[in-house]
């Protein structure tokens, strides 16, 4: 008798605390925004020996699903600092952030390491492409950490390459290839998931003029099919190029206008 009722008290502890699980992730669920993206004061504190630096002072925004946006913003003003929170690279020290409905500010490492593979493509201005590895490989990459097929992996990135027209360089390597044809191969690794964002920083800063001209206008194309697009510049030409820029000095947002 005493196990049965030891048995039964531990399934009923059980029920209620699955209970309680699923009322808060439902609590959380209901809490979330309706946007893509929302940063509710937003802060990023470093300690520097006995002192306190406030790489960003209150931040809040949100990016509607399919915007395309610039953050600008002169050296030490804070932009790099969003940008690896909005990559979740980095957390907040206060302030919440949301991610497609998913509060991201509060998770652990191996959480965030989850939602970027599946939430956000990612494009450096270094390009950050595997030197021995094929443009094909290269755009592999992401599903196979995200554990996808050989076979299905292997016709995603040819679609990804196919997408900024670079069918026919698929079996080449980074140094058959020019700068621009590298950052199209980012961009390509960087949409194979088909993320929720795609993230540049600085994509044209290692390109020369003709050639930023031609990735932005790839940028533009694929804010026409439907991407939600963030990117992060010093450039005001770069940055005219989106239809909505945020303006960051000393850690805060100075201008947040729609430009078209």
């Amino acid at each position: 008798m005493s196990t049965t009722l030891t048995e039964t008290t531990g399934a009923a502890e059980r029920i209620e605390r699955t209970a309680q699980t699923a009322a808060g992730a439902n609590a959380v669920a209901a809490a979330a925004p309706s946007a893509l993206i929302s940063m509710t004061d937003i802060w990023r504190t470093y300690q520097m020996g006995s002192e306190e630096l406030h790489a960003l002072s209150g931040v809040s925004f949100n990016v509607e699903r399919g915007e395309y946006v610039a953050i600008i913003g002169p050296s030490g003003s804070g932009k790099s600092t969003l940008m690896n929170l909005i990559g979740c690279l980095d957390t907040p020290s206060q302030g919440q952030y949301w991610i497609n409905g998913k509060l991201v500010s509060e998770m652990d490492d191996d959480e965030l390491a989850r939602i970027r593979n599946k939430e956000i493509g990612f494009v450096f201005q270094t390009f950050n492409l595997l030197a021995r590895a094929t443009a094909l490989h290269n755009v592999e990459l992401p599903l196979i950490y995200a554990g996808v097929t050989s076979a299905e992996r292997h016709e995603m990135a040819k679609r990804s390459l196919a997408s900024v027209e670079l069918t026919d360089r698929m079996t080449h390597r980074p140094n058959e290839l020019s700068g621009g044809q590298r950052q199209r191969v980012a961009i390509a690794r960087a949409l194979v998931n088909h993320p929720s964002l795609l993230l540049a920083d600085e994509p044209t800063g290692a390109l020369d003029s003709h050639t930023s001209i031609e990735i932005m206008n790839l940028f533009e194309k694929l804010h026409a099919e439907g991407n939600t697009i963030i990117v992060v510049t010093h450039e005001h030409d770069i940055a005219a190029r989106a239809h909505r820029v945020i303006s960051i000095r000393d850690g805060q947002i100075e201008k947040d206008e729609k430009i078209r």
